[in-house]
């Protein structure tokens, strides 16, 4: 569906050039949800903007659905975009025209007839949810219901992909789900591609199938979103995946008693899959004399399945807490012991 062969991307200032993009190299499949994250300068809006021809790469390809986007001339891209919409973390709006009227706008570009325009605006408000909503203005609506809009007339045109540009970063947590629910929905219904830049892991365990992290216009990790969350290998992919699995208060708690119970464990468990919902803290109390403290756990649903953390503090007898350990490892859930260090 889509395919990036060595993109790099120059732009040149007055205080020299500056790559925003360096080499990379993608390949997203059709109806996928895929998941661009990074840090703000990481290049991931311009690596976005090359998919539809918003910025051309300085060197390398850029082909979706067989059309090489970064090569073909501009009554080609204008067409070509017609199948690649985008939607934006301020919704792009026209606030001088309805709900309707917004959604209608691309279908008047593309010459549809009033009835047909009509017809579809129709279809497109009881798919995102806008019921009653259809005469309000911008102004009237809510920062969901400005992006519930922004994704109905993104969707005017029956497009193949669907970029979303940061497209929860305005919105509350609750809001955001709710977004992020529908792209679901979407993705499911109309079997569409979307392609979705965040620098918010919570986005990406939400919906992603896949994830590529980037950092200096690189993509310095890629893979499934599950497995990316399971065993992180760049030290930017720890950062991120912890945004979800180990809250500042976690960190807090656990300094704490590194320093107050020196001779005590404090370990930290990763669940994936199936291991999820085993009962290995029920098994580790029977089994073992020894006392377990929980001090945070969690359990995240991704699209490929379950993924868990939760941090013990164990207190006993140290050959008996080194034997509890030890079942642990086996117990096929990850093990690692906290330590100062």
């Amino acid at each position: 569906m889509i395919s990036i062969s060595n993109a790099k991307k120059i732009f040149k200032t007055r205080h020299g050039e500056i790559t925003a993009v360096d080499d990379v190299s993608l390949s997203i499949h059709e109806g996928e949800i895929f998941g661009i994250i990074g840090y703000s300068g990481a290049g991931k809006s311009t690596l976005i903007r090359m998919l539809n021809g918003l910025e051309l790469p300085t060197s390398g390809t850029v082909d979706v659905n067989g059309k090489v986007i970064s090569g073909i001339n501009s009554r080609d891209l204008r067409k070509a975009r017609q199948k690649i919409s985008m939607i934006f973390q301020h919704f792009n709006l026209l606030w001088s025209r309805t709900v309707r009227e917004n959604i209608a706008f691309p279908l008047e570009i593309a010459g549809i007839s009033k009835s047909e325009r009509t017809k579809k605006v129709e279809e497109l408000i009881e798919l995102v949810g806008l019921d009653g909503r259809g005469d309000a203005y911008p102004s009237q609506l809510s920062g969901g219901q400005k992006q519930r809009v922004g994704i109905a007339r993104a969707l005017a045109n029956d497009p193949e992909v669907l970029l979303c540009d940061e497209a929860t970063s305005a919105l509350d947590p609750q809001t955001t789900d709710s977004i992020l629910e529908l792209l679901v929905d979407i993705n499911k219904r109309l079997g569409l591609t979307i392609v979705l830049i965040t620098h918010e892991m919570h986005v990406i365990r939400k919906i992603c199938h896949r994830v590529a992290v980037m950092e200096a216009g690189q993509v310095v990790e890629l893979g499934d979103v599950l497995d990316i969350f399971k065993q992180p290998k760049e030290s930017i992919t720890k950062r991120f995946v912890q945004q979800v699995t180990e809250p500042e208060e976690t960190k807090d708690t656990i300094e704490h008693l590194l320093n107050e119970y020196k001779d005590d464990l404090v370990v930290k468990l990763t669940f994936v899959g199936e291991s999820a919902e085993q009962p290995v803290i029920t098994n580790l109390i029977r089994s073992f004399d020894i006392q377990v403290n929980i001090l945070q756990g969690k359990v995240s649903q991704t699209q490929n399945g379950a993924y868990g953390t939760l941090f013990l503090h164990l207190r006993g007898n140290s050959d008996e807490a080194k034997k509890a350990v030890n079942y642990l490892e086996q117990a096929s859930v990850g093990v690692e012991v906290i330590t100062n260090d």
